[in-house]
């Protein structure tokens, strides 16, 4: 008993009472020592954990691994809250988003268990945090609006406000300046109302950023010095080092190259103390980029292609596609046209990969859904003020009726008036549930314009970006006769996609206006799948074997058009998932007054929580092919619509590694 008292006290003299951090580490040490509760050692690992973070990574970390254990074997969500977060942010620290944001969704399932709901605001802020750092800016705006709506039913302040700052670095880089600003500057208000330090010079960085890409780089600088001030003054080390790099870029883009090496430097300095490679590689390819300014290209070079390498074994796909671009200006720089274009092109795959028409289409969905939030919140709000306001009728009604009682010439005025404002009101609600009825409809066909322009905004890029890059090298003679032929085949196949992209997005685009209008015939689906087999063959890159195994008296009862784009989006597909030296085989057999069609391939699957999803219409699903083919996730579900329109059903089953098969039904012709 003796020695847990001493414990406590310990514990208790080590965080108030202790000023500096190396007298903290030694108490807290002595106290681990003892014998004592797992729940007591729990938090000293994690204090210790935290105080290592920014002095020695490896130590912070494994202080981290400890407290997990110590938290999963003791199996009081409380705790492991604790541990889970203080791993996360000791990942953050170093860099490793991809381990953040396993633990911060760990922590996130206890603080569900615990109804903890600022805890949940906070975890839902984390992992926005981590996706946003890892470039899914769709899902960052996700958790990031959760984390805003969670803290504002909760009433907690420093939460919403901290969610409010995210949701505006999350505009800022998607380039929506004016929504950044708003959102950062109302959190900055918000923190200086509820004497948050540390809010301060976090709003101050990203507004100096918003200024920095609106390149007024004078106003910036300055911001960016004040943040720096603060984050110093507040001990806020990876702020800190962020700024640094930040005012480096600015003194590099103002061609002050010694400026921005001695920021670059300081930066660097702080990365090596937590050990956070994705911080170090961000600052290889600012000094990549005032090499390449000074015209030391050779130097230059070996920085960005560093920075690459650290930000491939990191998966940092928004510092890949950075270096991508850096390296494509440095060969063209040093007259390579034909590196450039290669590394142009890994560049715009990677942008378009990242940036693509789903992550828009998410990012549209998200912001509508925030959106119309804070609108039903409002009017819940505006509903309230209104009962209120009648509540107050009804008591005034009360008096009038005993007022009436002794009048009765006023009883009638009174109920005349009141049957003239019922009337009234009748005229009111069916006037509104009119206007609603039509912005429903407007709201649906805008839909409907918003997805097919953002769809068509990111795909058709791709073909034109290459025969623009084709030919700006034929101009510059730089694309020998014998490399013509491999160009072309490239573009034919870019093409391809783009015409089959516009037939299914006009088809989707006529389903969901109620335009197409089916007219079912006999059809000879023998005929069909041979014909759309002749046509993929001519197309397709890869060597794959494609069997027309339907019986020639397969004769079903269909629309025509609608079930040929069924089979050819099919075996697109099939083709799409399969090896070179792959086998798709087209089959059907008669159930019945039915033909049961089959699409079989051998590639490589399809994952179970993947193939729940795939006829979704609320968010299509797609992936690169086996030779990086690109998809829109429309062609399923245009399958499914088309399919049941046609009196059928279908459906998909598939096992990893093994390759899939997709089913559907069709009537048999009389």
């Amino acid at each position: 008993m003796k020695k847990f008292f001493c414990a406590f006290v310990l514990l208790a003299f080590s965080f108030s009472t202790l000023a500096q951090d190396q007298k903290r580490i030694s108490v807290i040490q002595d106290s681990l020592k003892l014998t004592l509760a797992d729940t007591i050692d729990i938090r000293l690992l994690t204090e210790l954990s935290t105080l290592h973070t920014f002095s020695n990574g490896k130590l912070s970390a494994r202080y981290s691994e400890e407290a997990i254990k110590l938290a999963e074997k003791v199996d009081d969500p409380k705790f492991k809250v604790l541990a889970y977060q203080t791993a996360a942010h000791n990942f953050t620290s170093s860099g490793n988003y991809s381990s953040a944001l396993r633990y911060d969704n760990l922590a996130l399932e206890n603080d569900i268990a615990l109804r903890d709901s600022s805890s949940i605001a906070m975890d839902y802020n984390n992992i926005g945090d981590d996706y946003y750092d890892l470039g899914e800016y769709d899902d960052a705006f996700f958790y990031f609006t959760q984390s805003l709506r969670v803290a504002k039913e909760a009433d907690d302040t420093l939460r919403t406000l901290v969610a409010m700052h995210n949701v505006g670095r999350v505009f800022k880089e998607l380039g929506q300046y004016d929504q950044a600003l708003s959102h950062l500057k109302k959190s900055m208000k918000m923190s200086e109302q509820f004497n948050d330090k540390e809010g301060i010079p976090y709003s101050l960085n990203e507004i100096a950023d918003v200024l920095f890409r609106r390149q007024k780089y004078d106003s910036a600088l300055m911001m960016f010095m004040d943040a720096l001030t603060l984050s110093r003054k507040e001990k806020i080390f990876l702020l800190e080092s962020v700024i640094l790099t930040k005012i480096a870029g600015v003194h590099v883009v103002k061609n002050d190259f010694s400026k921005a090496k001695a920021y670059y430097d300081s930066a660097y300095a702080i990365h090596q103390k937590s050990e956070n490679k994705l911080g170090m590689a961000e600052i290889e390819l600012g000094r990549g980029d005032a090499l390449m300014r000074e015209k030391n290209f050779d130097d230059a070079l070996q920085k960005v292609e560093a920075s690459l390498a650290l930000a491939k074994s990191l998966n940092a796909r928004v510092l890949e596609i950075k270096c991508y671009n850096q390296l494509s200006a440095l060969w063209e720089l040093k007259g390579d046209h034909s590196r450039a274009l290669s590394y142009y092109k890994q560049f715009k795959l990677l942008e378009d990969t990242l940036f693509s028409q789903d992550m828009q289409g998410k990012l549209l969905r998200d912001q509508v859904r925030f959106e119309t939030e804070a609108r039903d919140t409002q009017s819940a709000r505006e509903q309230a003020r209104l009962v209120d306001a009648l509540k107050k009728q009804q008591f005034v009604r009360n008096i009038l009726v005993v007022v009436m009682a002794l009048s009765g010439i006023l009883l009638i005025t009174v109920y005349r008036s009141g049957q003239r404002r019922r009337k009234i009101n009748m005229l009111l609600l069916q006037h509104q549930d009119e206007m609603e009825k039509r912005s429903e409809e407007l709201e649906r066909l805008n839909q409907v314009k918003d997805k097919f322009f953002s769809i068509i905004s990111h795909d058709l890029r791709s073909p034109i970006n290459a025969l623009a890059g084709l030919l700006d090298l034929l101009d510059k003679g730089a694309v020998k006769p014998e490399e013509m032929h491999l160009h072309t085949q490239e573009l034919k196949v870019r093409f391809n996609h783009t015409r089959t992209l516009l037939n299914n997005l006009l088809d989707w685009t006529l389903l969901q206006m109620d335009k197409l209008n089916l007219q079912a015939a006999k059809i000879n689906i023998h005929r069909i799948v041979e014909e759309n087999i002749q046509l993929l063959i001519a197309v397709q890159a890869k060597n794959i074997k494609v069997l027309n195994n339907v019986p020639a008296n397969a004769i079903g009862f269909a629309d025509s058009n609608t079930i040929n784009l069924v089979i050819r989006n099919l075996m697109t597909n099939a083709i799409k998932f399969t090896n070179d030296g792959g086998v798709v085989k087209i089959d059907a057999e008669e159930r019945g007054h039915e033909w049961l069609i089959s699409v079989k391939d051998n590639g490589v699957g399809i994952k179970p929580e993947v193939l729940n999803i795939l006829f979704d219409k609320t968010a299509p699903y797609t992936t690169r092919g086996t030779a990086n083919e690109k998809g829109t996730g429309l062609g399923l579900i245009l399958c499914k619509e088309f399919v049941e329109k046609n009196g059928g059903k279908i459906w998909a089953e598939s096992a990893e590694g093994t390759g899939s098969t997709f089913w559907f039904t069709l009537p048999k012709a009389n």
